[in-house]
């Protein structure tokens, strides 16, 4: 009954922009960071994820990350991403506007993908600036054993292109974000707790436009209580069983 009413949703509050966060992820074996059982529960973020651990010890950040880049290019991805690639497809998705880095949302065919935390896609030289594709940084790490990989240019340790605690999201991706989520009628949260600002905020915007907000995920959020419709369970099964519907 809630992908089926999800489904008229979709239909009738258009435009929709789709929000998503880790839950996303897990459910392709990526591990999450802010769950009871997340990285952050086992290690200091502060300690491994921010960028003044970077800039003190990149070595001791990349000896954290290096095994996790390698879970992120492995990883396939998963019903939920091959679902809203096909709602894009069929014209009822406008955007997705993810927390995630890892490239799947992209992998699985969608086209308007905005990464407000930055991705994997490249590191960058904190020394030259010099930027290098995630495939070169692999051969890099590769290169290391595993450990820091280093600019071939300048020798510094690259930095990946992702947001580091301490650092300020992209300008031109959070501004897209807080546009597309005025204009959406309909802003689709799924697998996010809400819990990180300045995303977590992207809801008000849609509310405060007079738009409406639909959350799929495992588990509450703050903004449960102003939900046109709240969904808890897993995205892919949703997000699968809605373009069913739609298909139908």
């Amino acid at each position: 009954m809630s992908a089926a009413r999800l489904a008229t949703l979709l239909r009738e509050r258009q435009p929709c922009v789709v929000l998503t966060g880790a839950g996303v992820s897990t459910e392709s074996g990526i591990p999450d960071f802010r769950s009871p059982t997340g990285l952050w529960a086992r290690f200091d973020p502060f300690e491994y994820g921010s960028i003044e651990a970077f800039r003190s010890d990149p070595e001791k950040v990349w000896r954290f990350y290096a095994p996790r880049f390698g879970v992120l290019t492995e990883a396939e991805p998963n019903d939920a991403h091959r679902a809203l690639a096909r709602l894009e497809s069929a014209g009822l998705v406008r955007a997705v506007v993810t927390q995630n880095i890892d490239l799947l949302h992209e992998r699985a065919g969608s086209r308007e993908v905005v990464e407000v935390h930055g991705s994997i896609r490249s590191s960058t030289c904190p020394g030259c600036g010099a930027r290098y594709p995630l495939e070169h940084v692999l051969e890099l790490l590769e290169g290391a054993g595993g450990g820091a990989p280093a600019c071939p240019d300048c020798g510094r340790i690259l930095k990946p292109d992702v947001v580091f605690f301490g650092e300020l999201l992209p300008e031109e991706p959070i501004d897209r974000a807080f546009a597309l989520a005025r204009e959406a009628a309909l802003l689709l949260v799924v697998g996010s707790a809400l819990e990180v600002y300045p995303v977590a905020s992207l809801p008000l915007e849609t509310l405060d436009a007079g738009g409406e907000l639909v959350i799929v995920n495992r588990g509450p959020t703050a903004f449960d209580g102003r939900t046109t419709l709240k969904v808890d369970g897993s995205a892919g099964e949703v997000l699968a069983a809605i373009a069913s519907e739609l298909r139908a």
